[in-house]
């Protein structure tokens, strides 16, 4: 095996955008996949481009990824299934309007202004099948939504295109220093790199442990659900914050519904079973929100591993053990929307020690100090996806 400027591990989203974004830098890349690329949070996901309800230390970040999501084709080449329809926060209670209108608020006083207090009567200007109950919410009109598939395999085209080699059932077995860098083995090989990049998602904690570096890692299963088509109705994304639920019309015409809502499964075996019941309670909620759907038939459920940390935001940034080892996963069932600034900043760190964007809030050390002072936002999971 030749060796490279960098092996990223993790074939995902996020890896192919790192792999890119580093191979239009002039470096040497391969990406190493132990399942294939795309298989698990990348694919299991609603595809939301969304900067409503972000975390307050992910807005910056989200928000500069919106920027290229606006013109991805010019990014990757392709159009990756991107539309912006606005995505929406519903209220279905006082309080949850109360807390909404608290952080339109407590954003203003930041200066970001992209989220936008609605009330009842905008909101069924927006959303006209809407439940009649709903009492209003927050709206980001420039969010929207991609295909997760066609997103994936666009980074991964112009990741190829850039030189980067991709290995796919590349499962990691050992990395050791090698002079001033790393020699990653994997299925019975090896090749010399002077960085590695981890963005193994849901597996993350185990390529850290093998530099001798502890990150407590966990792991959920959100699970997705599509109907067959129906008439179009629906144009924004809508999302839920007292039951969980991520809701949008695709292009052609069936419904895509998540919200995090958890499979069982086993991280070794990588195999999931999916909870039928949860499944039911959130095509409940789509039912009390959206009455006009109560024959809608669903047609199809999947689920994929997704990493989580106690914060609910991710790990961005160098290791802190082990020089030429940097970080980029546990993005807690809403990453998809960042991974084409993820991808450029981590490309800034690997060749230049520095972000253009503040990363400091995703610094693994952090779990090292006292409590997060970034307690996290009351939002719902984009993963349903992300």
């Amino acid at each position: 095996m030749a060796n490279a400027d960098v092996a990223v591990i993790g074939g995902g989203i996020h890896g192919c955008s790192a792999a890119l974004n580093l191979a239009r830098r002039g470096l040497k890349v391969i990406v190493l996949e132990r399942d294939r690329v795309g298989r698990h949070a990348s694919s299991a996901n609603a595809g939301g481009v969304r900067t409503l309800l972000r975390h307050e230390a992910e807005i910056p970040l989200a928000l500069e990824a919106r920027k290229i999501w606006h013109d991805i084709a010019r990014d990757v080449g392709e159009d990756c299934g991107y539309h912006t329809t606005g995505q929406v926060a519903v209220a279905e209670t006082e309080a949850v309007l109360d807390d909404l209108a608290a952080r339109h608020g407590r954003l203003q006083d930041l200066g970001y202004d992209h989220e936008e207090l609605i009330d009842a009567r905008t909101l069924k200007e927006l959303v006209p099948g809407i439940a009649q109950n709903v009492l209003g919410g927050l709206v980001a009109r420039g969010d929207g939504a991609a295909s997760p598939f066609h997103a994936t395999r666009a980074f991964r085209r112009a990741a190829e295109a850039e030189g980067v080699h991709i290995h796919e059932a590349a499962q990691v077995s050992r990395l050791e220093q090698a002079g001033s860098g790393w020699r990653v083995h994997w299925n019975g090989t090896s090749a010399d790199v002077g960085t590695v990049v981890n963005t193994a998602g849901a597996w993350g904690d185990r390529v850290a442990a093998m530099v001798g570096e502890t990150i407590a890692l966990s792991w959920f299963l959100p699970m997705m659900m599509v109907t067959g088509r129906v008439e179009r109705f629906l144009d924004p994304v809508v999302i839920n914050t007292s039951r969980p639920l991520s809701f949008k019309q695709m292009p052609n015409g069936t419904l895509l519904i998540g919200g995090g809502r958890p499979a069982q499964g086993d991280r070794e075996k990588m195999t999931y079973r999916l909870d039928v019941k949860g499944l039911r309670a959130s095509a409940q909620t789509v039912c009390d929100l959206f009455p006009l759907l109560q024959d809608a038939p669903i047609v199809r459920a999947w689920a994929g591993f997704e990493g989580r940390f106690e914060d609910d935001i991710p790990v961005i940034g160098p290791s802190r053990v082990a020089k030429g080892i940097f970080h980029a996963f546990g993005f807690c069932g809403h990453g998809f929307q960042l991974s084409p600034i993820v991808g450029r900043l981590m490309a800034e760190l690997v060749t230049e020690g520095k972000t253009s964007l503040p990363i400091d809030g995703f610094a693994v050390d952090r779990f090292d100090a006292a409590p997060n002072s970034h307690a996290p936002a009351s939002r719902p999971q984009e993963n349903p996806g992300h």
